[in-house]
This record gives structure tokens, sequence and C-alpha cells, in this order.
């Protein structure tokens, strides 16, 4: 017993120090982008993994700068909207679609559900361009219709994880319910709705950092008038080349700041949702 004592000890302790590397080596791409945030233009370019000193500390001049310089604070809201909106449209269609495609049993529902996984596997560049002419021609071009295409690109893999967690649930709960006198709506939402918690946040949560992330989307569609924060950092770029790295550093910190947050209050939820969602679909 002892020496599989010792065997177990001396494995969890190298699994221990793997992760221990390997949480460094994930977090340290954050640590000095912090650090740099605080450090003058000249030093980020010349020794951008020191230490902060007096020397190279210049306070909060760099943060300052890049909220005046880009309106950070508007772009802030747009993004705050956009993606608050599209993924509450994300999950309230996707489930009830997933709902729907489960429980109703036929040819349609089975080509709808490999439908919704084949556009998984389909990369963005290859409907880009004409993702973009047909936005305009429908008049998607803005943030409204930002979310309408959220919606699209999002569904796939939002109804392929909800499908996995309706299977777990026992249908003689919305039988019950349907009993009782529920429609089919009232069966869902008072049901159905918070059973499927755990994975409404692991969806909730996977889609919000996609949305707040994404640059390439609202930058075609909606250009310069809606700037989310990923497009409105790109305007620290100055002619020939230049770029205000410090201010730059700042900005990335604030913009990751709210997604941190959101994940580290959510994250309890995320493995619970992905095994019973995947795994058990």
């Amino acid at each position: 017993m002892s020496e599989k004592n010792g065997i177990r000890s001396k494995s969890d302790l190298l699994l221990f120090f793997i992760l221990l590397l390997l949480s460094v080596v994930f977090l340290s791409p954050i640590f000095i982008v912090l650090m740099n945030s605080f450090k003058g233009k000249f030093f980020i370019s010349e020794a951008p993994f020191q230490l902060l000193t007096k020397e190279t500390f210049v306070e909060l001049k760099n943060y300052v700068s890049g909220i005046e310089k880009i309106n950070f604070f508007h772009a802030a809201g747009w993004s705050f909207f956009i993606t608050i909106a599209s993924v509450a449209v994300i999950l309230l269609f996707t489930s009830m679609t997933s709902w729907y495609i489960t429980r109703v049993k036929n040819k349609v529902t089975n080509s709808l559900y490999y439908i919704f996984t084949f556009s998984m596997i389909v990369p963005f560049q290859m409907v880009m361009f004409t993702l973009t002419k047909v936005a305009n021609v429908l008049h998607l071009d803005n943030p409204v219709g930002l979310i309408v295409i959220y919606l699209g690109f999002g569904a796939g893999l939002s109804v392929f994880m909800f499908c996995g967690f309706v299977k777990s649930i026992p249908i003689e709960l919305e039988e019950a319910a349907m009993i009782d006198g529920c429609s089919p709506l009232q069966t869902f939402f008072q049901v159905v709705m918070p059973v499927l918690k755990p994975i409404v946040v692991t969806v909730g949560i996977l889609n919000t950092m996609w949305i707040w992330n994404d640059y390439l989307l609202p930058y075609l569609l909606i250009g310069t008038e809606y700037k989310t924060i990923p497009v409105a950092i790109q305007y620290l770029k100055g002619g020939y080349g230049s770029i205000d790295m410090g201010a730059m550093m700042a900005m990335l910190v604030l913009a990751i700041i709210p997604i941190v947050i959101f994940y580290m209050t959510c994250q309890k939820f995320i493995i619970e949702g992905v095994v019973t969602g995947a795994v058990k679909g």
C-alpha cells in the first residue's frame, strides 16, 4: 500500500507542476500586457519583458490617452449592447429550436439538426464577401442587423449543445406539465428552461467571449459609425505604421476586464454544461 501511495503522490506532484507550468504559460501574456500598459512607449518597444521601475512607470497616462483618442466609453456602449442583445437572441431562439428538434422526431427536424451541425464546419472566410454584399442589400449593415447575423453564425454550436442537454431531460416532466394544462410555450419556459440553466450559462459564456472579442464582423458590416472596442482599438495606429503602444496596451486591459469578470462569475456552470450537453448528446 505504501508503494502505491508513494507512486500516487509522485504522480500528483508531477501533475501539479504540469498544471502550474500551463497556468504560467497561459497567464503570462495577460501579465505582460498589464505590465506594459503602465510603461512609456519607448520602454514597451525596447524592454517589453522588463518589470516596472520608477523610470518606466507612467501611472495612468496610457489609460487617459487611450480613452480620449478612441472615445472608449462610446465604443464600450456599442460592445455591451451588441454582445448582450446577440447572446440573448441566440439563447432564446436556439434553445427553443433545440427543444423542438429533440422532441419532434421526423425527417424535417433531423435534417434541421444536421444543417445546424454542418454550419459549424463552414469557415467564415468562405462566406465573408458574399455576406457583406447580402447584408448591404438587406440593410443589415447596422447594429440590429449585426445581431441577426450573429444569431446565424452562433446557432450551429448552440443548437448542438442544447440538443445534447435536452436529451438528458426526462420527458415525463413535460408530459406532467401538459396534463396540468400547460401550453407548449408554458411547458418550455416554466419546466424546460429552468432545467436548462447549466447549459444556458455555458452557451452564453462561449458566445459572449466570441462576440465581445470579435473584430472582423463589426468591421466589415457596421464600419466606423458604430465602433465596438476591438474595432476602436485599431484606430490607435497612426500614419506610416506608427502605433501608440502604451495606449493600445491600456485599452486591451480595459477590454479584457468585463469578460474576465463575467467568466469568473459563471465558471462553475461551464464543466457541468459542457459534459452534460456534449457527452450525453
